[in-house]
């Protein structure tokens, strides 16, 4: 079903059939039905607001994190990279972030007016939409270790001030009230200064560059780490690391990443996923969970 548009007109772009492959980081995914980048922040408010409230309905950041199937997705998709992408200091000792920022920018940024505390985002290939919802860390540090306070939106453009309070925070999961999908955060920082902030940053890169497949499209860590271990190690040593099935293949530099070697669909991605599932259980005995969100049906 199309959205249905009451009132004020939209200002921001509409795409019918859109491969979401060229919006994911693994390079792989059918068509969203529709696909809308709103202009802003009071576009967006004004498109949801329109919509069918029977629309089914995906938030879209930098795409990490996230496996699109080959047959698409027949509903929805909002975009918020380039569109929610207001990022400022609060003070001295706050940053606030919409959900299309990238984590990267949100570290920068930081950084570059001497303070500290959030230099580990610099470390994950997302948005603060995404970091959010899945409270993504790297580095040692987590998301949420550092949220003051969100604003969430639902559905029908309803914007809500939210405390931490409201909502339950684990490793790479947090529980939202029903319906509402994270708008903007912020994030409370420390006292530092510019040099030691970016050369932090500097070599939390480097050694990302250095440990991970960053040349090649994946889309981050695929598994949690159990209790204890560490999904690349259990992966490692049941001889899996390098494992080929069509075009995507178990990272030869980092086995919790799956790469798209040139020509992967989403069901060898997705084929392999289960199938280190499936050999590391038997060697092992031990349930490797998925951080992967997966959208869509089969082609």
């Amino acid at each position: 079903m199309m959205p249905v548009m009451k009132s004020q007109p939209l200002r921001g772009e509409m795409r019918l059939d859109e491969p979401l492959s060229k919006h994911t980081t693994w390079r792989v995914g059918g068509p969203a039905k529709h696909f809308y980048r709103p202009a802003d922040r009071d576009d967006l408010v004004n498109f949801l607001a329109q919509l069918d409230e029977d629309e089914p309905l995906f938030w879209l950041g930098l795409g990490s994190n996230l496996l699109v199937r080959d047959g698409g997705f027949d509903g929805t998709v909002i975009a918020t990279q380039g569109s929610l992408k207001e990022c400022a200091l609060l003070g001295d000792q706050r940053i606030y972030a919409e959900a299309g920022v990238s984590c990267a920018k949100v570290a920068r940024v930081a950084a570059r007016a001497g303070r500290c505390g959030v230099e580990f985002l610099a470390g994950i290939p997302g948005t603060m939409g995404g970091a959010l919802a899945m409270n993504a860390g790297a580095f040692g540090g987590e998301t949420w270790q550092r949220v003051e306070q969100v604003e969430t939106i639902d559905r029908y453009g309803v914007v809500r001030q939210r405390e931490t309070t409201d909502f339950q925070v684990g490793y790479r999961h947090v529980s939202r009230p029903e319906g509402e999908w994270f708008l903007s955060a912020q994030l409370s920082l420390l006292a530092g200064d510019v040099a030691a902030a970016q050369e932090k940053i500097r070599a939390l890169l480097a050694k990302r560059s250095a440990t991970q497949p960053t040349t090649q499209p994946s889309c981050g860590s695929v598994f949690r780490n159990p209790p204890g271990d560490h999904a690349a190690r259990l992966i490692e040593s049941i001889g899996l690391k390098g494992r080929q099935l069509g075009g995507a293949q178990v990272s030869e530099k980092h086995a919790n990443f799956i790469v798209n070697t040139g020509d992967a669909t989403a069901a060898d991605i997705e084929t392999l996923i289960e199938t280190v599932q499936r050999e590391v259980k038997a060697a092992t005995g031990i349930d490797l969970i998925t951080e992967v969100h997966r959208l869509g049906g089969p082609k």
